[in-house]
């Protein structure tokens, strides 16, 4: 149900203690405690039936006897008891409960029951096993937690409740404050994924940080993620990150995935900075909530003391920090103006009697260098210079706005003249650490955090980058199901990747070693230099594993020998296993070239995963593998490539040339858009995938696939980012013009300002209910750059001049149920049946989506899109807030195509 009915929980007007208590030291005594003391304004009554009173307020025997109904219930009371008070609750009209009672989720049958009650009156309910809510702002602390919070702008979605009252506990001691903080607890309903959606749209919270323990419906949580990290900082600690894999795989790609891996790489796709540590978590938030997103991340040092530099760069490298080139411009200015022995290099060591002028100098002149990014100034005490008179150097530049274009950290080591230096940049607005190592952290949590903003608003459209034969893969699919196999033989898997575009060897099938015998003798005369022979059998996963390959063959003989050893090594391994025929193609052998691995495999939480890594029979030693989300484009798998070792190997060194890097990550987008196309495939790997400087080639793979599922059409609903719906594309012709109408993609902000200009400010007004003179690049970046789980854009572009002419939106609400529309058509174009071609197509796309209805905001005086709802369907009333506004709603009926 996502945020529905959640307001009623964190802006209540009324709350009713169910369990309160006078017994001193009970859980509804210390609740009720709680409420009255941050003097929460709205009514609290508390339901208890042994007490006439609790707390010096009427307490009531009953839910139904309270004088009103509870916006908020809290529930403090045995397990058995629960389910019969949801269901009181339900009926007096309260919306939300939050179950502090423990020992529920033990009882499946108990859970359930809690939830039955639940349901029918679409009460929402927070737990059970939760330390409670707490709203600072609105004097809300329902809740069991032992100090106050005081108000302030981050909200903490805590999973466990120790850890919650931890960080309060912390925060108190650090003067941090708080927007919301919410105890998940079990999540029996509400969970992590909801209260994303809920804060998102939040003006009180400007950052959110979460401990999580488990995920819960993944596809939610990643959109909530996504809404709510495009907007504000999202920091997260996940727990359990050393579970142990899982060792029964088919494939490779299976055992080297690893559950926590995948996690962290759908963290990273949701815009989310993830940290290690309880201690980092408001360090790393207040960090980045300083900052916007960096294209790069490269740092310079500048510093009085050259050990201290060395410590940072240090931890820089360990953290996967990069540190900045100087230019010979900024390194010709320092020379100028620094002693003749400073570093010459970064670290800028600038020497241990750097009086202010020294500091401000060289803070100024590295601040300059487009190759800098990030700049962190430190400072040692010494006899020879102040450090606080350096803090005021560096603390003037930065309220004179000097370097106000690039993140300045600074780190004032010592104790009593680094305080009070560092008391001075603070002052300053300056993010100041008490060590390199802290200094450095905070450095890599902006490199990471903006590489997962970078990661964020990618929109892949393989569709574009990869140019297959859907026909042939299903072809290939659907004959190996009617035979009820789930894996595919090494010429079938080969086929596949063929039709996707990724180059395999010629390989010709032998049912017996005579034939492959007279096989060899073909490829031989046409001119392989050398062969390999490989077994196939369904009774057999890994070849190599059984002594399956044979490679240099040089002869027909030889190829025939060398199927009958394979037979005969099969035997002695399994004397039940059957040999289904044999692969003989030719020995592909390239100089310079790298065994890879690519794969997919099925996360039990996220759905189908991509991986990438060293490849060749060592593969699960050697271990250095990456994993991504699908869906991939070409940016994101260079992304991929980047993450592991052998990524920095494939770009050459030494004699070494680079291999096609644009044929890898073709490969992977290719390996992206076969799991969006095809939802029966369970796992895969490709290894070898030889790559060189002359391209990419797949000499060996294996398919799963699910049987049942080869008749299910995708695009996959398994994966937990929806793909872009390349589906919803069509051509239609208006006017004796021709338009092609599909979904938004990011590359199209670059139309957007020469279609505003032909548009009139009248329609801007209509369409933004407001005057729009400019539109930021950020705001046409967030215009272009959709979720589209839960949110679409169809762009009509002019066919000939590939001009955007009109867009119609549509913005879910997180319960999938209703969504609001908006529709734009360049004014010159008006009236030739363009914005109804736009809108009849959102109206399909919402009913097959399924969505209820779809409702629009118009101006009064709007009458031309008054006119064109009321001849479409939709029923027109007057905002009960504003007469200045009419809302229009269609309820859709479901459709089951896409028009």
């Amino acid at each position: 149900m996502s945020i529905r009915n959640l307001h009623y929980a964190v802006d209540p007007k009324s709350v009713v203690i169910v369990g309160a208590s006078n017994r001193a030291g009970s859980l509804g005594r210390v609740i009720i405690e709680n409420m009255l003391a941050v003097g929460f304004e709205g009514e609290i009554w508390p339901v208890n039936p042994k007490h006439d009173q609790v707390a010096g307020l009427r307490c009531y025997h009953r839910v139904a006897d309270t004088p009103s109904v509870p916006d908020l219930a809290v529930i403090a009371t045995p397990p058995k008891t629960v389910p019969a008070l949801i269901h009181e609750l339900g009926v007096k009209g309260t919306r939300a409960a939050v179950v502090i009672t423990a020992g529920l989720s033990a009882d499946q049958g108990l859970r359930q029951a809690m939830l039955d009650a639940a349901k029918p009156f679409l009460l929402r309910i927070i737990g059970p096993n939760t330390v409670g809510l707490i709203v600072p702002s609105a004097k809300l602390n329902a809740s069991f937690a032992h100090l106050q919070p005081q108000p302030g702008g981050i909200a903490l979605l805590s999973q466990s409740g120790a850890i919650a009252t931890s960080l309060i506990d912390w925060a108190a001691d650090n003067d941090v404050g708080f927007s919301k903080i919410v105890s998940l607890g079990d999540m029996a309903d509400a969970d992590a994924g909801d209260f994303l959606d809920l804060l998102a749209g939040d003006p009180e919270t400007h950052a959110i940080v979460m401990y999580l323990e488990a995920i819960s419906h993944p596809r939610k949580f990643l959109s909530a993620a996504r809404a709510a990290a495009r907007v504000k900082p999202v920091v997260a600690i996940k727990a359990g990150r050393h579970a142990e894999a899982a060792k029964a795989a088919a494939t490779h790609t299976g055992a080297l995935s690893g559950a926590d891996r995948v996690v962290d790489a759908a963290l990273r796709r949701a815009g989310i900075l993830r940290i290690e540590g309880l201690g980092e978590l408001f360090d790393a938030t207040e960090t980045i909530a300083r900052f916007p997103p960096l294209e790069r991340s490269r740092v310079a040092i500048v510093t009085n003391g050259g050990g201290a530099g060395v410590l940072a760069v240090d931890r820089l490298i360990d953290f996967g920090c990069a540190l900045a080139d100087l230019s010979p411009q900024t390194v010709g200015t320092l020379d100028r103006v620094l002693p003749a022995n400073w570093s010459r290099a970064n670290p800028v060591d600038i020497i241990g009697d750097a009086p202010p002028y020294r500091y401000m100098t060289a803070v100024e002149t590295i601040a300059r260098d487009v190759g800098v990014d990030i700049l962190i100034v430190m400072n040692c005490p010494t006899g020879l210079a102040s450090p606080v008179d350096a803090a005021h150097a560096i603390a003037s530049l930065a309220q004179s706005g000097t370097i106000s274009g690039k993140p300045v950290l600074t780190c004032w080591l010592g104790g009593r003249t680094a305080r009070e230096g560092r008391t001075v940049l603070q002052q300053a607005g300056l993010a100041s650490y008490d060590t390199p190592s802290d200094v450095a952290l905070a450095a890599s949590y902006l490199a990471k955090w903006s590489k997962a903003q970078q990661t964020l608003v990618r929109v892949p459209v393989a569709r574009d980058e990869v140019h297959c034969n859907r026909d042939l893969a299903r072809s290939v699919l659907q004959r190996v199901a009617a035979e009820g196999r789930r894996m595919l033989n090494e010429p079938e898997a080969k086929a596949v990747l063929a039709a996707y575009g990724i180059p395999v060897p010629q390989t010709m099938i032998a049912t017996s070693a005579k034939e492959a015998e007279a096989i060899a003798g073909l490829l031989l005369a046409g001119g392989a230099p050398k062969l390999v022979v490989k077994l196939i059998s369904k009774s057999i996963t890994h070849k190599s594993d059984v002594g399956g390959v044979v490679l240099d063959i040089l002869s027909p003989v030889a190829a025939r020998e060398a199927a009958e050893a394979i037979a005969a090594r099969l035997k002695a391994h399994d004397p039940i296993a059957v040999v289904d025929g044999f692969a003989v193609q030719p020995m592909i052998e390239r100089k310079h070239a790298w065994e890879l691995l690519l794969g997919i495999t099925r996360d039990p939480i996220f759905g189908p995963v991509v991986l990438f890594g060293s490849g060749g029979v060592s593969v699960e030693v050697v271990a250095d593998t990456a994993v991504a989300l699908p869906p991939l484009d070409a940016v994101l798998a260079g992304d991929l490539i980047d993450e592991t070792r052998v990524g920095k190997l494939l770009a050459g060194f030494r004699n070494e040339p680079a291999a096609d890097r644009a044929a890898i990550c073709k490969a992977l987008s290719a390996l992206s858009q076969l799991i969006v196309d095809f939802p029966c495939v369970l796992s895969m790997d490709i290894n070898p995938l030889i790559a060189s400087a002359e391209g990419v080639m797949a000499l060996d793979a294996r398919i799963e696939i699910d049987p049942q599922a080869v008749a299910r059409p995708g695009p996959n609903r398994d994966l937990a980012i929806r793909p872009y719906p390349g589906e919803w594309q069509k051509q239609v012709t208006l006017a004796e013009r021709f338009y092609h109408l599909r979904p938004i993609r990011p590359a199209d902000a670059a139309l957007y300002p020469d279609f505003l200009s032909k548009t009139s400010p009248a329609d801007i007004r209509f369409r933004f209910l407001s005057s729009q003179k400019h539109f930021q690049d950020h705001m046409l970046v967030r215009l272009t750059q959709i979720d589209y789980e839960r949110e679409m854009a169809f762009v009509a572009l002019d066919s000939e001049s590939g001009e955007l002419v009109g867009i119609s939106r549509l913005y879910a609400d997180p319960d999938h149920e209703s969504a609001e529309y908006g529709l734009l058509i360049r004014t010159d174009l008006q009236g030739h049946g363009l914005g109804w071609a736009l809108l009849a197509y959102l109206r399909d796309y919402a009913a097959a989506d399924g969505l209820k209805r779809i409702e629009g905001l118009i101006l009064s005086d709007n009458a031309k899109m008054l006119k064109i709802c009321r001849e479409f369907g939709f029923s027109i009333s007057t905002h009960p807030a504003d007469a200045t506004l009419r809302i229009a709603t269609l309820v859709l009926q479901p459709q089951t195509g896409d028009s």
